[in-house]
């Protein structure tokens, strides 16, 4: 699973970014960052609405009923409650970055994303480490959905940049 995604014209930026701090342009710079996180913004909806959406499928059923969940937190929810956007247009890493935020997830929810996005979860049942489970989720809720979303944040990140070039010039 790719951990992030990152719009990155680098050298453009950065450039950018150097001719607008030379000509004390503040307020162009601001509206150029709060544009680009704007073109950010539905690609973090969709993966918010992704990973609410993913299909889980339970193991088969024996003949004993299942139980309650040994945690009250919704698991989904707390994944895309983790999902952020940083944009940066003054350092070495110049961009928009969509990335999840592990340091939100509860400590044993840290690979979860990304073990989701594999596709299969093998977990001990209700903390039982003498009996394990696989369950099966919908893969790769993050790959699609960015590969879905690069070109169009690609193609709005070009037209911000050549609007800021242009009001420079």
């Amino acid at each position: 699973m790719t951990r992030d995604i990152r719009l990155l014209g680098t050298g453009q930026l950065l450039e950018l970014q150097r001719r607008l701090r030379a000509a004390g342009h503040e307020n162009l710079r601001a509206s150029m960052q709060r544009r680009i996180r704007r073109a950010a913004e539905p690609l973090r909806t969709d993966l918010q609405a992704a990973i609410q959406t993913t299909h889980i499928r339970p193991p088969g059923r024996t003949t004993r009923p299942g139980g309650p969940s040994p945690t009250s937190r919704p698991l989904r929810a707390t994944i895309a409650s983790a999902i952020r956007i940083s944009v940066r247009t003054t350092s070495g890493t110049a961009g928009a970055r969509v990335w999840i935020d592990r340091s939100a997830l509860p400590p044993d929810l840290v690979n979860m994303p990304k073990t989701i996005n594999d596709g299969r979860i093998r977990h001990p049942v209700f903390g039982n480490r003498r009996r394990w489970v696989t369950q099966w989720a919908q893969p790769p809720w993050w790959d699609t959905t960015v590969r879905r979303h690069t070109p169009r944040m690609e193609r709005e990140v070009a037209r911000i940049v050549d609007d800021v070039r242009r009001r420079l010039e």
